[in-house]
């Protein structure tokens, strides 16, 4: 399977770089599998389209607000340095760092008037330590929130709130799981009133998310890999689902991966690097709810195998048609 099969056409004014102050209101495509057809609403109207007492799997990882801005402490020269995990001491973070050309091993980066400090420990692999082991009060502080690589603006106290899931607990994410963010609690509550269930799991989106596939032929891709979480009180909620033949709606990829990746290891927590690409066995997902996806990017791979690719790019093309608003603040798309 070739790489050039996931290519698509996108204008970029297309690409939405504002969330909206109504997170509900995006659009909503439709596709059904069966007959091949595209509708188009409102995401509000999400429960016409759900089967009776489905059960709604949702990511609940919580974004960090991963991206700090500090200067070098014998030069004064800026550094912007982007927290990518957290190493197992709680003091070292992996991480992204600008202008690495500038920085030596041993330097010091301080933030904050110099209450937190960071020193250069690695530079060829960008390993920092901090002075301070637990530093989550200071990111809430002065972190900046970790918009995607083509939204082209800084990030404002509005992304706070809009970039983060309402239903957000566990932090440990530098992307979002946006097929989340257009969900509002009163709808979630409308859901549940209708009979629908809900669970949720945990996928830590790691910054390789935003990784394009370079591999021409795609299954010689090895793909990143993120930690996960199900409980067993949301495992049996699954399988009693599936027991009853009651609908499994994944919504976004990383709900997805979790679900298949705790299918087939039965296990309920670890680290996953499941590609899921067309020609896969779904064995858990029966509903796909997402959002729209990069051009050669796994995660419009794993849509297509849900899908087809034949479909999905069908739709894509209506979608830029009908001027659909794409990425992480755009549209969502439904696959029945």
């Amino acid at each position: 399977m070739k790489l050039q099969d996931f290519f698509y056409p996108l204008p970029g004014h297309l690409i939405a770089q504002h969330p909206l102050k109504k997170r509900d209101q995006a659009r909503l495509m439709v596709i059904n599998r069966g007959k091949g057809t595209i509708h188009h609403d409102i995401f509000c109207n999400l429960n016409k389209y759900l089967p009776p007492q489905s059960l709604i799997v949702l990511n609940d990882s919580k974004v960090i607000p991963a991206r700090l801005m500090g200067r070098k402490e014998k030069t004064g020269g800026r550094v912007e340095v982007f927290l990518l995990q957290r190493l197992a001491d709680g003091c070292h973070y992996a991480t992204l760092m600008r202008p690495l050309r500038r920085i030596k091993e041993q330097d010091r980066i301080i933030f904050n008037g110099g209450k937190v400090v960071a020193e250069v420990v690695d530079k060829e692999e960008r390993i920092v330590r901090f002075n301070k082991k637990n530093i989550a009060g200071f990111l809430e502080k002065c972190g900046h929130m970790p918009l995607p690589p083509y939204i082209k603006r800084e990030d404002t106290t509005a992304d706070r709130k809009y970039y983060q899931t309402v239903f957000a607990r566990h932090a440990g994410s530098v992307a979002a799981p946006t097929a989340g963010l257009h969900f509002t609690k009163r709808l979630l509550n409308s859901l549940q009133r209708s009979g629908h269930s809900v669970c949720h799991v945990t996928l830590h989106i790691n910054y390789a998310t935003f990784k394009p596939v370079e591999e021409v032929d795609i299954t010689k891709h090895k793909m990143h890999e993120e930690e996960y979480q199900i409980s067993s009180t949301a495992w049996q909620k699954v399988r009693e689902a599936k027991k009853n033949g009651r609908a499994i709606v994944a919504v976004g990829t990383t709900s997805c991966r979790v679900l298949e990746t705790a299918t087939q290891r039965k296990q309920g927590e670890g680290r996953t690097g499941l590609f899921i690409y067309p020609g896969f066995s779904f064995q858990a997902a029966d509903i796909l709810l997402t959002n729209f996806h990069l051009p050669y990017s796994s995660l419009l791979m794993l849509v297509c195998a849900f899908a087809s690719r034949e479909l999905i790019l069908r739709a894509y093309a209506e979608a830029v048609k009908e001027r659909y608003r794409f990425f992480s603040y755009g549209d969502a798309m439904l696959i029945l």
